[in-house]
């Protein structure tokens, strides 16, 4: 079975013994404070009937009349900063429920709206957060630097304490500043912070919904705005750094995948003609054949060209029998393929001319080969030459 179906089905169960345990969890927590509550209600609402000599339903007319009336508690909401505060909590799906369109344009509005907003705002919480990340590796590896440690690279543990304590540190000035300003304890305001930031959005605890804040207190209006966007992006960076690696494994697996199998058969094609060799005969110091004759056509050069990963591939399993590699710049065999060819003879101008002064059409597929009769031992080897050859060769272009 794949890598990515082994994955895919443990994450799958994972997720539901997740489920299962949680559920058991709230059940204890909570199923016994919620028949005590029930009976609690249910005792005050006989009170209330029998203290006003209500019917049933004359109750249930007066229940209705105090839920509706409960959106409109908190004030206007569909001026302009308490719409801005609903678009907010749309295109964030926070969507705490304190307001909603009652029109029937506000509703198809409004699924439009978030059709568009929530891509668009995942995207862009997402490459802030990206961007936070390249700014803090940036300045911790400028610290480190400061310090004069030995190891300034930042690993990833780094950037998941860093993220960690940001994460906790937004959360903490959050219920600080909404316990001052609702009057909440630091528990219930950093409960609020919470599941906000996190996007869950109960709305058993929604900021701005007393006293017509959204009108009278325009100071608390903009920071509450400024906290909710900031601190998404601060929650944005962290999964990006923790959430994202593995959310792209199954994708990297599938790309490895296709490339090796791409490797595999082109492999394939390669070892039944790819073969290098010299005839003394000739009066040409080319090379008789490299590349399965097709070479003069170019094709064996395509063939050798496509990518230097697969060049790599190749040298390591040792599947090509060329005793000769190619590399189109000395760019690509710097930083591409350095464990192979030595960094002074890829840099050097004898590497860089060597193109030119095998400019015949036979070696137009990018094939080098060594001017001299190999052994049994070097028509398997990785190709790399003496740098003898190379002066050799640099000698012969310095002559012509």
């Amino acid at each position: 079975m794949k890598r990515q179906n082994v994955r895919t089905l443990a994450l799958i169960i994972c997720t539901f013994t997740y489920l299962i345990v949680g559920a058991a969890i709230f059940d204890a927590l909570e199923s016994q404070t919620e028949k005590t509550e029930q009976k609690r209600v249910g005792v005050k609402k006989d009170d209330l009937l029998r203290t006003f000599n209500l019917s049933k339903e004359d109750f249930d007319k007066l229940e209705k009349v105090v839920l509706e009336l409960k959106p409109h508690k908190a004030g206007v909401q569909w001026k302009f900063a308490g719409s801005f505060y609903f678009a907010i909590t749309v295109i964030t799906t926070i969507g705490y429920g304190h307001a909603a369109p009652s029109t029937d344009g506000g509703k198809v509005f409004c699924m439009i709206y978030a059709l568009l907003g929530i891509p668009l705002t995942l995207v862009m919480f997402q490459s802030v957060g990206e961007r936070i990340n390249t700014f803090v590796r940036y300045l911790l590896h400028r610290l480190k630097k400061c310090l004069g440690m030995r190891r300034t690279e930042v690993s990833m543990v780094n950037m998941v304490i860093i993220g960690f304590i940001s994460c906790m540190s937004t959360l903490c000035v959050g219920a600080l500043a909404f316990s001052h300003f609702e009057g909440w304890s630091f528990f219930q305001a950093f409960y609020y912070c919470f599941i906000t930031l996190t996007t869950i959005g109960f709305g058993d605890y929604v900021a701005l919904q007393s006293e017509h804040a959204l009108q009278t207190k325009p100071e608390y209006v903009a920071f509450s705005f400024i906290y909710i966007l900031t601190g998404l992006a601060v929650i944005g960076a962290f999964l990006n750094l923790a959430v994202l690696r593995f959310m792209t494994m199954n994708a990297e697996d599938e790309k490895r995948d296709a490339e090796q199998r791409a490797l595999l058969a082109h492999n394939g094609q390669a070892s039944g003609h790819i073969h290098c060799s010299v005839d003394p005969a000739s009066s040409s110091s080319t090379p008789s054949g490299c590349g399965g004759g097709s070479a003069v056509g170019g094709s064996g050069g395509g063939a050798a060209s496509r990518g230097l990963r697969n060049v790599y591939a190749e040298v390591l399993h040792f599947q090509s029998m060329c005793s000769c590699l190619w590399y189109k710049s000395r760019e690509k065999l710097q930083y591409s393929i350095p464990m192979i060819i030595p960094r002074d003879l890829s840099t050097s101008d004898t590497y860089m001319e060597q193109g030119e002064a095998f400019s015949n059409p036979l070696h137009s597929n990018g094939c080098v080969c060594s001017l001299q009769r190999h052994s049994g031992i070097s028509s398997v080897s990785t190709g790399l030459h003496s740098i003898n050859t190379y002066r050799r060769l640099n000698k012969r272009r310095s002559s012509i």
